[in-house]
């Protein structure tokens, strides 16, 4: 849940610090640099942001430097503070070690070098790394290096820098992402592509268990026991200007506004002469045609997503979609073969619990189709087959056009199912047309913004907030309450609004108000019974309704509508209303909507 950066070569400070702010939605508790400086460490580290560490180097962000590490932290073991802010060195500060993840037995490892004489600072369980690779060191750090993670137990992505190696970098990762380039007089390694970019396009995806040393010349990646491995490069298309905000004031809203190109780039290539066209599944296909059931696993935004996708695909098809929290997967005994297809949908390919179902999905033989934004991700390369989003980088902690794309992307897998199984009708049909006219029809909705920002301004001081919604809209109301709450900090929940007379209604009043995704569709006249039980109990009510559902003014405070479209498809339209509802009431609370407290982009701990 921490960025690291590690640079070597012709660098100056501040490219370390450049590298980190673009890893700010990692972690942002503290943030450290360390780098050769007179043949010593020099090490800087604070609580807080980028910005507090950047303005402590203020007369050295110049300084021609051949090497250094850095690290922004999301805290898990020990308070956030300077002390147990990364990196952290050895007993003689001669090496230095940044580090993203757990290290689980931390504990049995500090006693045993505290009984050998080694002394400790900080309450991380990092810590232990520097102090371990010191006991093994003699003149060989890859060797050090590779002896200590065979102690390691957890999840790990660690880059280690020595003073009697000034032109190398050595780390190693088991489930956590890292990722090195090697440019023109500068190799770097990051938690992910967006620091590199400045040095090249070509990317190395380290995979569990590598142990890498890097040189402005180039790299040796090496397993557990030493052997060579080849690690081939990966071309990233993304440009250093595509993660940056674009005269937005934060990136979710830039986020939000990118969502009709980064669907017109979901849909590219995979819809030709009006049918699905998705040749990366084309060894899946005699399953998903047999199969009566498929499984998907996801976290967070994703799993809201997933659900979707199940409401679509049952009401298409006979397949039953069982959608499952990772985190809850995971522990099960699932009753999987080699007959069963497992979907895990996940941002950034590298969250911690998604990544154990799948392993778990195929040690019982499942295989495994993986959706995903970030090519070369740890979920990309153990799952069996992969759909790309295509959506580019996404910087804000909150998902946005991710969710969007992910949408697009499994209704897509969605109409590809049921043509496999033979159960293609004229609905199908309209499906496609209404899926490529999608990014004009979200650039109508963004149109509105405005409207938008003016409705959820009046809404801003309430503490609580119910958002109810039936068939597809549920899943949207899981998704806007899930906004509001982990951006503006306002308390809120969602349910099926058949669910409120049977306990949440005893809720409602005026300081308790409720958002209702409400479409003319095939539910309305249900939702509207369910609205005005909400009005009933003096609850303000706010609708996001479709044009074509006039009534609805005679029931809500205030209404947010989007383009009258196919009732599959409402999920994607309303997407960027719920977001930026819950953007500007954050915005306007003064809380930075990029990076929400307690919260990382890229969940990579259990």
């Amino acid at each position: 849940m921490c960025g690291i950066v590690g640079l070597v070569g012709e660098i100056v400070v501040s490219d370390l610090i450049e590298g980190l702010e673009k890893l700010e939605y990692r972690g942002y508790d503290s943030a450290g640099v360390a780098f050769l400086r007179d043949s010593s460490l020099c090490v800087e580290k604070n609580k807080g942001r980028v910005a507090s560490l950047k303005e402590k180097l203020s007369e050295l962000l110049n300084e021609r430097i051949t090497l250094g590490i850095a690290h922004t932290r999301w805290a898990t073991h020990g308070e956030p503070n300077d002390i147990n802010a990364h990196p952290h060195t050895d007993c003689q500060s001669k090496l230095c070690v940044v580090h993203n993840g757990i290290i689980e037995n931390f504990k049995e490892l500090k006693k045993r070098l505290e009984e050998v004489g080694h002394r400790f600072g900080s309450d991380t369980d990092t810590e232990v790394i520097p102090h371990l690779i010191e006991e093994y060191y003699t003149t060989d750090l890859v060797e050090a290096v590779r002896k200590a993670v065979k102690l390691l137990e957890g999840s790990f992505a660690i880059a280690v820098i020595h003073v009697d190696h000034p032109d190398i970098i050595v780390g190693t990762r088991k489930g956590s992402p890292l990722i090195l380039t090697v440019g023109n007089g500068v190799a770097g390694i990051a938690s992910d592509v967006t620091p590199l970019l400045k040095y090249s396009k070509d990317m190395v995806f380290l995979e569990d268990g590598d142990i890498f040393c890097v040189s402005k010349g180039g790299f040796e990646v090496f397993d557990v026991v030493g052997r060579k491995k080849e690690r081939k490069p990966t071309h990233i298309d993304w440009t250093y200007e595509t993660a940056q905000k674009s005269g937005y004031k934060h990136y979710m809203l830039k986020e939000i506004f990118e969502e009709p190109s980064c669907v017109a780039a979901t849909l590219s290539g995979r819809i030709k002469s009006a049918k699905v066209h998705l040749p990366e599944i084309e060894e899946l296909q005699d399953l998903l045609a047999s199969s009566k059931t498929l499984k998907v696993v996801a976290c967070g935004t994703s799993s809201y997503a997933a659900l979707s996708f199940k409401y679509f695909l049952e009401n298409l098809s006979d397949v039953c979609v069982d959608v499952e929290v990772s985190s809850e997967f995971r522990y099960k005994r699932p009753n999987f073969d080699e007959n069963t297809v497992l979907v895990a949908v996940s941002q950034s390919g590298e969250t911690a619990d998604t990544l154990e179902s799948v392993r778990l999905a195929k040690s019982k033989g499942a295989k495994v189709l993986a959706i995903t934004n970030v090519v070369g991700s740890t979920l990309m390369r153990e799952s069996d087959h992969t759909l790309l989003l295509n959506a580019g980088p996404e910087i804000s902690v909150a998902a946005t056009k991710s969710y969007v794309t992910q949408l697009v992307l499994l209704y897509l897998l969605g109409l590809k199912i049921v043509e496999l199984r033979d159960q293609w009708n004229e609905r199908c049909t309209k499906l496609i047309d209404s899926l490529l006219r999608l990014p004009e029809v979200l650039d109508a909705t963004l149109s509105r913004t405005e409207h938008i920002k003016e409705v959820a301004l009046k809404y801003k001081d309430f503490q609580h907030f119910m958002y109810i919604g039936r068939g597809l809209g549920y899943p949207t109301a899981l998704e806007g309450a899930l906004k509001l709450k982990e951006i503006s900090y306002i308390h809120a929940t969602a349910y099926p609004a058949g669910e409120l007379k049977h306990g949440p209604i005893a809720l409602l009043g005026p300081e308790f108000p409720v958002f209702a995704i409400a479409p003319f569709d095939a539910l309305y006249a249900k939702m509207k019974n369910n609205m005005i039980e909400c009005k009933a109990r003096k609850a303000k009510l706010v609708v996001l309704t479709s044009d074509d559902c006039e009534d609805v003014r005679e029931i809500a405070d205030d209404v947010l509508s989007v383009n009258s479209f196919s009732e599959q498809l409402y999920p994607v339209l309303m997407a960027p209303v719920i977001q930026l509802f819950a953007y500007y009431i954050a915005d306007a609370l003064g809380h930075d909507p990029d990076k929400p407290k307690n919260l990382a982009k890229s969940v990579t701990v259990e």
